[in-house]
């Protein structure tokens, strides 16, 4: 999908679109942004800052094994990042794990879910048959956004800290 959305969020138009390899300085500046929580519940642990290689590699997407969307405003004529969905290859050739981050600002406003659906059409687009994503239970925000997705949910077996959230395609 190479298609921009444009929906308007809070009163402000927002871009939703494919990431970029060019997209790698916004993307370091917006993981930088995240809350100490926000980067805990996104990385599932302590990180403040990604290596320039992984940064790279979140943002060369092939668009079927990987997948990326991003949202952003403008801001001092610049884009901004405020959010992002993706998923990435699992052993499996037809299930991808799936993961979220929206910036603390933009949070309960609905931008969760504007940024899933293109990467749920893309996965579908692309003949995934299922998305999954492994979270910590204290995370309330991932909890409501797969109700509202429609997503199953379990305790991990190996993990009662965390839930495994999944949505049949």
């Amino acid at each position: 999908m190479s298609q921009e959305l444009h929906p308007t969020i809070a009163g402000e138009t927002v871009t939703i679109r494919p990431i970029r390899m060019s997209d790698v300085d916004m993307e370091r500046d917006f993981i930088r942004r995240l809350s100490p929580e926000s980067k805990h519940f996104r990385f599932l642990g302590g990180v403040s800052e990604l290596a320039p290689d992984e940064l790279k590699r979140l943002c060369n997407v092939d668009g079927n094994h990987t997948m990326a969307f991003v949202a952003t405003v403008r801001r001092s004529d610049r884009e901004l990042e405020i959010g992002v969905s993706r998923y990435a290859q699992n052993a499996e050739a037809d299930v991808r794990e799936i993961a979220v981050a929206v910036s603390d600002e933009w949070q309960h406003k609905g931008l969760g879910v504007q940024l899933m659906r293109p990467l749920i059409e893309a996965a579908r687009t692309n003949g995934v048959r299922q998305l999954y994503s492994i979270d910590l239970a204290s995370n309330t925000a991932m909890a409501a956004l797969a109700r509202e997705l429609g997503m199953h949910s379990v305790r991990d077996p190996s993990d009662s800290n965390q839930i495994i959230y999944s949505l049949a395609l």
